[in-house]
């Protein structure tokens, strides 16, 4: 058990390690690449650069908590848990149905397609003959 927390202890300094590396890279190291290509290109740069980067640490972030909350749940040793219910395969039949559907319209369209293409046919060939 001791060998087990030894290792989730070193895997949380790696995660906040990680943390406090990309906090620094946000709060001093994008704003200055900012300043400097303001030098080269408009003032929009700005926009352009921080909101993307920004936006993209908060996915980040998130997942790094998730990971503490993981490791949380194998110290306690709760990561895993007898299955007593049946999973509930409603949201995976639910996504079954809408990938199912979509190709049902897709192929109906692709018949009337062709249908269509084949009145046209006999209307131009009939037109021809008259």
């Amino acid at each position: 058990m001791k060998r087990e927390q030894g290792s989730t202890l070193f895997l949380r300094g790696v995660v906040f390690l990680m943390g406090i590396a990309i906090l620094a890279v946000c709060a001093l190291g994008v704003p200055t690449i900012a300043k400097d290509l303001v030098e080269y290109y408009p003032p929009f740069i700005y926009l352009t650069l921080l909101i993307p980067m920004y936006a993209s640490a908060i996915p980040f972030f998130f997942a790094l908590y998730q990971t503490l909350k993981l490791l949380s749940y194998i110290d306690k040793n709760t990561a895993f848990s007898d299955a007593e219910k049946d999973d509930a395969p409603g949201l995976a039949a639910l996504g079954l149905v809408i990938c199912f559907a979509s190709l049902v319209i897709a192929v109906f369209a692709a018949v009337l397609q062709r249908l269509l293409r084949n009145a046209i046919d006999i209307k131009s060939e009939n037109d021809l003959t008259i």
